[in-house]
């Protein structure tokens, strides 16, 4: 029987459960950046299930202008017990170091990515069923508001069209085209 066949499925859940997570604080995070509303229902579930890990570190990560840095640590840490899990999986070797770098080009990603599907999210949404209510739709906006609004300025909507998510998904792709390469470089990340 191959070794891949456990190791692949392994990995994969590894990658989903601690991703999903990830996800999660990562919204935690960035909502309360962007000030979204905390009664929301969508963001009082996402409160519930990251206050028990944040709860130790706060202790000792004190939050600075109204963020929580302990998020921030949170998700460095399991993506980096996430990649350690995934190497030790794949290849046998224990590796400590590597996985604490190459955490950080990974979570600058994964939050360039959420602002991306938030914004196409939002852009759909307003095709399909424009002006309605909902609380998922009132975090979305809340979440992308911070950068779409400096977008909304230089582009103001033309005949009722608002072409200012192209351009806002224009400047985070190009972010990434940007940011990524040296911080995987300097990194020496393998996960390209």
């Amino acid at each position: 029987m191959d070794s891949s066949y456990l190791t692949n499925p392994l990995v994969f859940l590894i990658q989903t459960l601690f991703g999903l997570y990830i996800l999660v604080v990562m919204l935690r995070f960035l909502l309360q950046w962007a000030k979204a509303d905390f009664y929301n229902p969508l963001s009082q579930f996402i409160v519930k299930v990251t206050t028990p890990a944040l709860r130790p570190l706060r202790r000792v990560i004190p939050g600075l202008g109204g963020l929580d840095f302990s998020a921030i640590v949170l998700m460095w840490l399991l993506k980096t017990l996430e990649l350690m899990l995934v190497i030790l999986i794949a290849s046998g070797i224990f590796n400590p170091i590597g996985p604490m770098l190459w955490a950080i080009p990974q979570l600058v990603d994964l939050a360039i990515n959420v602002f991306l599907f938030a914004i196409l999210i939002q852009v759909i949404i307003s095709w399909i069923n424009p002006g309605t209510y909902n609380p998922i739709i009132g975090v979305i906006n809340s979440l992308t508001d911070p950068i779409m609004r400096p977008a909304r300025r230089i582009i103001p909507p033309i005949s009722g069209l608002d072409l200012s998510p192209m351009l806002v998904i224009l400047g985070l792709y190009l972010l990434k085209m940007l940011l990524l390469p040296p911080l995987l470089m300097l990194t020496g990340s393998p996960f390209h």
